[in-house]
């Protein structure tokens, strides 16, 4: 019998074909069909596992209620994949890396299910208490207004102000060198650079607790974002 509370809601930063860490967090937190999980976006590229990540996450559509935003490199494959445009760019930033998880040559050649999982994503996602987004937010431009530069492309400066209304935005694409989220006023950032040996977290949202693995299959839990302020 599960006695987790009902209704959490978790979110993830960036993945980026960190596929071990993914199942090791996805099997730790235990999802039902009560709970959310928001995944930031940047699930392909650079690390050895883009197809197995997206194999578990379609899997988990069955499970529990999946929103999935889109992130600057799922911006760049798709691109590449519908007209050739950014090619030598996305191979470069890692699609190499991609097309070695599927074992093919061709960007054309991923599954037409993997390529409308990762069209099916959002641009953001709200609630009453916070905003999800990939990257950053323009200073002064409401959230509807809000370009795709800024959405997907604009790192933090560590200048970020909190918005008028109180809602947190958190964030990924910021890559965290230290494997320790970036907290400042108003604003989480959870990309902390699995790909590059430091951990994927998940925070569940309500309680601000933190989960982190690594590809190695390390895991820590007990963390949380007051730890890091």
């Amino acid at each position: 019998m599960n006695s987790s509370p009902p209704n959490r809601i978790f979110t993830i930063g960036d993945i980026h074909g960190c596929d071990v860490a993914l199942e090791t967090l996805l099997n730790k937190i235990g999802l039902g069909s009560e709970d959310t999980l928001i995944v930031l976006g940047d699930i392909v590229d650079r690390g050895p596992g883009t197809k197995r990540c997206i194999e578990l996450l379609i899997a988990l559509k069955q499970r529990c209620n999946l929103i999935v935003i889109q992130g600057n490199h799922e911006e760049m494959l798709l691109k590449a994949y519908d007209t050739g445009e950014w090619l030598e760019e996305w191979l470069h930033y890692g699609g190499t890396q991609v097309l070695d998880s599927y074992d093919i040559d061709d960007v054309k050649e991923i599954p037409e299910e993997h390529i409308e999982f990762l069209r099916d994503t959002i641009d953001y996602h709200e609630t009453d208490s916070d905003i999800f987004v990939h990257a950053n937010l323009e200073p002064k431009v409401e959230l509807a207004d809000q370009s795709i530069q800024w959405l997907r492309w604009e790192r933090l400066t560590g200048h970020e102000v909190q918005l008028p209304s109180g809602k947190r935005i958190i964030c990924g694409h910021t890559s965290i060198k230290s494997g320790i989220p970036a907290v400042m006023d108003g604003w989480v950032c959870i990309d902390t650079c699995c790909y590059g040996g430091k951990y994927l977290t998940c925070l569940n949202v309500k309680t601000d607790e933190l989960y982190q693995a690594r590809q190695t299959g390390g895991f820590r839990d007990g963390l949380f974002l007051k730890d890091f302020e």
